[in-house]
């Protein structure tokens, strides 16, 4: 495997802060079939290693980190980064997708030369959305909660920007929708709506979850009916 050592040339200690200590990596014992495979890896966001938008930043204050602790994630992302590009000759630290799943599609693409794409990307072409959705009026799309970060890479996102090739209105759906959701109106989504339709508790949305998308779905047909007899 990949050894992360210290100035000592012992093995920094575990979890993000231990980068900080990063002084060396070495990968001579790394299994030497990796060199002969090309892995590609599905993101499921877009975001770079560091920075304003970087794994830090972005995605730890999600998990319970303090302010103080996201500037430490992020400097010690920022020395792995630095590690990686002179050690390994390999600049990782502004590539879209480097930030995702916490910098592990950093990690994949320095130690096994992985190449990130968009999950979103993939799914499209794997399911030939371009095609099934030409000549289409309107494209539903949707995700559990719709919030700023949906605007980096997140499946609606993909969707709609296949959509707007076409010129095609799209509406997105979702279990919850954050005040800073407004974004994604520059991302090529119309419309929002919530699939909650009062006050409930999140266990009593995931339990009704199939109930409430189907009548939302017919709250947004009906909405339709109405369009299409207003006056033109």
């Amino acid at each position: 495997g990949v050894k992360l050592l210290d100035k000592d040339g012992n093995d920094i200690p575990f979890g993000g802060g231990g980068l900080l200590k990063l002084d060396r990596i070495d990968i001579s014992t790394l299994d030497p079939r990796i060199a002969e495979s090309e892995i590609v890896v599905a993101c499921d966001v877009d975001n770079p290693l560091t920075g304003p938008r970087g794994a830090a930043r972005v995605y730890s204050p999600q998990k319970g980190a303090t302010p103080e602790m996201v500037e430490i994630l992020d400097k010690a992302l920022e020395r792995f980064a630095e590690a990686v590009k002179r050690d390994l000759g390999r600049d990782i630290k502004d590539v879209p997708g480097a930030g995702a799943a916490g910098g592990l599609g950093a990690g994949l693409m320095a130690f096994l030369n992985a190449k990130l794409q968009l999950g979103v990307d993939i799914v499209i072409e794997a399911t030939g959305l371009e095609e099934k959705v030409k000549g289409a009026d309107l494209v539903i799309t949707g995700e559990g909660g719709i919030d700023s970060q949906t605007v980096y890479g997140k499946t609606p996102i993909g969707v709609a920007k296949v959509a707007k090739k076409f010129g095609i209105p799209v509406l997105a759906v979702a279990g919850g929708i954050s005040d800073d959701a407004s974004v994604v109106y520059e991302h090529g989504i119309d419309g929002l709506m919530s699939i909650i339709p009062r006050p409930i508790t999140l266990d009593e949305a995931m339990a009704q979850g199939p109930k409430l998308l189907s009548d939302a779905a017919e709250r947004i047909a009906r909405l339709l009916v109405v369009g299409s007899k207003l006056p033109r």
